[in-house]
């Protein structure tokens, strides 16, 4: 019975931070504890190494989505609808003369670019709101047109099943293991559809929404890209992950959205740029190397958030596993 517990309540915390177990992890924490956690995320995250999840990865077109594009957008009627854009998660612009946000956007037509710089086009087929603390935080159900004419998710689990989007201004570089992979690029031009699932949805499920504030004022933008870095254990900041799916990970910051609720060893402190410092107590489970990164010293010293440092990570896992 007590494994039965400890399966259930792990599947429940996929709800809320993604997916993936593994058979030699921490205790978990109780069910009621993840309820918790599920309406204000905090403490055991689990942890996941996609940056935004596995984008048309399918034989027919095996690419990745990199960008959507505001200009060429079209209503569900097929009007053209000017200066569209994003206020958080959510799309405003104007159908002609009247202006359109919000659910109006089901239906919506957008063409979104490939990695490869070739074009599709993409249907936003379904729109929810979030509630409470995360009222910001839009769903979007978004489907390609394949070559036949048919319409797949673009989102997917491991499985193949269609998943949501949260839409977010700007794109990411998804280059791995090269300087400036993992890197998000401001641009004015163009959003991302953030599969649920992966590093940059669960970054904004933790609280580091970057269109919004912390409580001091601070603009989260700075949090939420450092965010993404740490949950990929991208240690070196070039895109490349040190992880694999499931592993526990607590983490903390300096501006009050996320507490320090364990008592684990310090893995590492994180900006937007990858890790300034990390330890030997990794969910990486062999050493890193980091070549031109001079490490800050006291790693895990809180102090240093007033320095530069976004995110403090801590892991249950040593340098050789459990």
């Amino acid at each position: 019975m007590r494994t039965l517990q400890r399966v259930v309540a792990a599947c429940f915390a996929v709800v809320a931070v993604g997916c993936g177990m593994e058979s030699s992890e921490p205790e978990a924490p109780s069910l009621r504890t993840q309820v918790a956690e599920v309406v204000s995320p905090n403490g055991r995250n689990l942890n996941g190494r996609n940056l935004n999840g596995r984008n048309l990865n399918n034989s027919e077109l095996g690419g990745m989505l990199v960008s959507v594009a505001y200009a060429g957008a079209h209503s569900a009627f097929g009007r053209p609808l000017s200066n569209v854009h994003l206020e958080g998660s959510a799309f405003a612009g104007l159908d002609g003369s009247t202006p359109v946000s919000g659910l109006g956007f089901t239906g919506a037509r957008f063409v979104g670019k490939m990695g490869d710089g070739s074009t599709l086009h993409l249907r936003v087929d379904d729109i929810t709101q979030g509630s409470g603390a995360d009222s910001d935080l839009w769903s979007y159900q978004v489907s390609y047109q394949g070559s036949d004419g048919s319409w797949r998710s673009v989102c997917q689990d491991s499985n193949g099943a269609p998943v949501s989007a949260i839409a977010v201004a700007g794109r990411w570089n998804y280059l791995q293991g090269v300087a400036g992979g993992g890197e998000k690029i401001e641009d004015a031009t163009a959003f991302t559809f953030a599969c649920e699932g992966a590093a940059i949805a669960k970054c904004m499920h933790f609280g580091y929404k970057p269109w919004a504030t912390a409580a001091n004022g601070e603009s989260l933008a700075g949090h939420h890209q450092a965010c993404t870095r740490m949950v990929r254990a991208d240690f070196c900041g070039d895109g490349n992950s040190h992880t694999t799916d499931g592993q526990w990970v607590n983490l903390y910051d300096g501006v009050g959205v996320q507490t320090d609720t364990e008592s684990w060893s310090v893995e590492a402190e994180w900006n937007e740029t990858g890790a300034r410092c990390f330890t030997s107590e990794t969910r990486a489970h062999v050493p890193v190397t980091c070549q031109g990164v001079s490490p800050i010293p006291d790693c895990g010293s809180t102090s240093h958030f007033q320095s530069g440092t976004r995110l403090i990570s801590e892991s249950p896992y040593g340098a050789s596993g459990l």
